[in-house]
């Protein structure tokens, strides 16, 4: 029967303690670290000016000082953590094992089995060496620790010479011969004595029947009104019904910023009238609408502030600034559930605009204003709309009429990595054509081309499509296969590019859309593509493969669709492919893949699949008989014959 006892010295409740605690830290510290290690190897792509001052900025509010780094929460949590690690580390270090067993062998210095003569020989030399009489205390050494030595050599004499003890030792390792099993509980004895049993009690139901229901409470009160986006339920419900089909980038800023009123509290951190005047100086009409389509409170609050990054005014006051800082990082957030809702009405125009509109908050520049150089350095943001396609064009004009913007902009203009549409195509796995209701992939390869490497004066070329060979087509099957949206490849840093205004560090994105832009339909919901790695000429695969996946029309025919790579960083950075999709009937194929289309379609005669077929008239497949059986069982007939002709 075993026997339980509690930790009296508290040892086994440190080392649970520390294995708890080491399962958590160690993951946490490693994350940290490394990301503290990749934000000092970044690529800084874009080194216009504005750029380095918002880098300079970013970074000193985040890793200003090695002080500030420790003293932010995360890592002061790690740093305590450990503190404690160690704390019990040297407690149970320096903490004598009270369990441990009195083992006179050990004492001694000799093994199990040794006979009672040797025994007393090897006394007879230990008592020479340590009796107290024969030995000089040291500096580290007290009369008392001789003396005690000398009395546990003259114990463990004293039991191994008795026959009865030694054997005990020798059998089972304890003096009093076999032992009921003994477990420790990882938990101090003081626990679970008598005169701590209010106090325990108490600390128990504050946990149980306070703690636990309140955080509880806070999570299912919290979330309840939220969706799986994460914005409240009734600013869903603003954008599900605030938008029509034909609904264009004003529509959709001005449903937006009405969704502030269920997301921010109102701040009165600071006078927003003034800046509100400048805003309306310069928009005039235009601010009086989106004005007038908001009641006063958060939402009215929220549009004066993203207005005022539009424009790019400065706000003379510390609070103004970390509210309008705290409201544009919360943007991506609520544009993707924007999104979300949007692009599940199947709505191609307003989907279009949300995505667009990031591009817009990210750099700064007003809505539906089709100002193409305002995202370069020198150009304001509410300067007149421009005829402009390309920013390629705008720097070129810059340096023919030699304007002292050209080194800026230039500098900006190179760290926008330009989308390369390798190769887009429709594939079907184990078909060579696309039959009506099969599943279908949206084969994509892309790239990103570094302007950086060339001259202003150098045309962009368009993208030439991947050679087809055998292994690269081994390849792309492979990843049809795959669950992934993206190949799994390795992608070196592409860096942050030129957002000077954004309160953050912005890496580029795209999203992928397969539109129907004659009845203003998508065709697939938009997938997000991040990572996309650099032109490498010397790599084979010069690209990287992502995938749409999506079933085909059940009706024969041809579809003329567009493909849409809208950028979330870059206003105008997007790029529209034309493609068609041909459905061609089952006929199409050859003798061999329709059998093999019939053999996987119709079930077999004998289940129960097959059978309901078959009394509905259906076609069923049959099952072969296997010839091999028959010729055994004719051999066996044979056999028998034989052997009764014998007889």
């Amino acid at each position: 029967m075993a026997n339980y006892h509690y930790d009296e010295a508290g040892n086994m409740a440190s080392y649970f303690l520390i294995s708890v605690l080491a399962i958590i830290l160690v993951p946490v510290t490693l994350s940290t670290f490394s990301r503290i290690v990749a934000s000092t190897r970044t690529l800084w792509r874009c080194q216009c000016t504005l750029c380095i001052e918002r880098r300079r900025q970013i970074l000193a509010q985040t890793r200003g000082s090695p002080l500030r780094v420790i003293l932010t929460k995360r890592t002061f949590s790690i740093l305590l953590g450990w503190s404690i690690v160690a704390f019990l580390a040297y407690r149970v270090a320096h903490t004598q094992d009270e369990n441990q067993i009195y083992n006179p062998f050990d004492i001694l210095g000799i093994s199990t089995g040794t006979s009672e003569k040797e025994i007393k020989s090897h006394f007879k030399k230990l008592s020479k060496i340590y009796h107290p009489d024969k030995v000089k205390a040291t500096l580290n050494q007290t009369v008392e620790e001789i003396e005690k030595r000398f009395v546990d050599i003259t114990k463990a004499y004293k039991a191994l010479t008795d026959d009865t003890i030694r054997r005990n030792y020798e059998l089972y390792g304890h003096p009093d011969g076999r032992q009921e099993l003994s477990m420790g509980i990882a938990i101090p004895s003081w626990v679970v004595e008598g005169k701590n049993n209010v106090w325990v009690l108490g600390i128990y139901a504050l946990l149980v029947g306070g703690v636990l229901p309140g955080m509880v409470g806070k999570w299912w009160f919290g979330n309840r009104g939220r969706t799986k986006e994460g914005v409240s339920a009734k600013t869903a419900e603003g954008f599900w019904k605030g938008l029509t089909e034909a609904s264009g980038i004003i529509e959709v800023g001005k449903v937006f910023v009405s969704a502030f009123r269920h997301e921010r509290p109102v701040k009165t951190g600071g006078d927003l009238r003034k800046v509100e005047g400048e805003i309306e100086k310069r928009l005039g009409k235009d601010w009086s609408e989106l004005k007038g389509s908001l009641a006063d409170g958060a939402a009215s609050r929220a549009l004066v502030l993203l207005y005022a990054h539009f424009l790019r005014l400065e706000l003379d006051s510390k609070a103004l600034l970390e509210e309008q800082k705290s409201l544009l990082l919360q943007t991506p957030l609520l544009l993707n559930a924007y999104l979300s809702i949007v692009s599940a009405r199947n709505w191609l125009s307003p989907t279009l605009a949300v995505m667009r509109l990031h591009a817009y908050i990210a750099q700064a520049v007003v809505p539906g204003r089709r100002n193409l150089q305002a995202q370069l350095p020198g150009f304001a943001s509410d300067a007149a709309a421009d005829d402009v396609d390309d920013l390629f064009d705008v720097v070129r004009q810059l340096r023919e009429t030699g304007d002292e913007r050209t080194e800026e902009a230039g500098k900006a203009l190179n760290s926008l990595a330009s989308l390369e549409v390798v190769d887009l195509r429709f594939r079907v796995i184990g078909e060579r054509v696309v039959t009506p209701s099969s599943i279908v992939f949206l084969l994509v390869k892309l790239r990103l081309r570094d302007l950086s490497s060339l001259p202003i004066d150098t045309p962009k070329s368009e993208a030439t499509e991947a050679e087809g060979s055998p292994v690269n087509d081994g390849i792309d099957e492979k990843f049809l296969h795959t669950r992934r949206d993206a190949e799994e490849i390795e992608v070196g840093d592409t860096g942050f590019v030129h957002a000077p205004y954004w309160p953050g560090l912005r890496k580029p994105a795209w999203w992928l859309i397969l539109a129907d832009d004659k009845s203003n339909r998508i065709v697939v919901p938009p997938l997000k593509i991040t990572d996309v790695p650099l032109s490498d000429p010397s790599k084979e695969r010069n690209y990287r493969c992502y995938k749409l996946q999506f079933q085909a029309p059940p009706n024969v025919g041809l579809f003329t669709w567009k493909v849409y790579f809208v950028s979330d960083t870059f206003v105008g950075g997007e790029t529209c492919r034309d493609i068609v999709l041909k459905i061609d009937d089952v006929s199409a194929l050859n003798a061999d893949e329709q059998h093999l289309e019939d053999e996987i379609s119709d079930p077999e005669e004998d289940t129960l699949a097959g059978q309901m077929a078959a009394m509905r008239g259906g076609s069923v497949k049959k099952v072969p008989v296997a010839e091999e059986d028959s010729d055994d069982s004719s051999t066996d007939d044979g056999g028998e014959d034989d052997s009764s002709d014998s007889d």
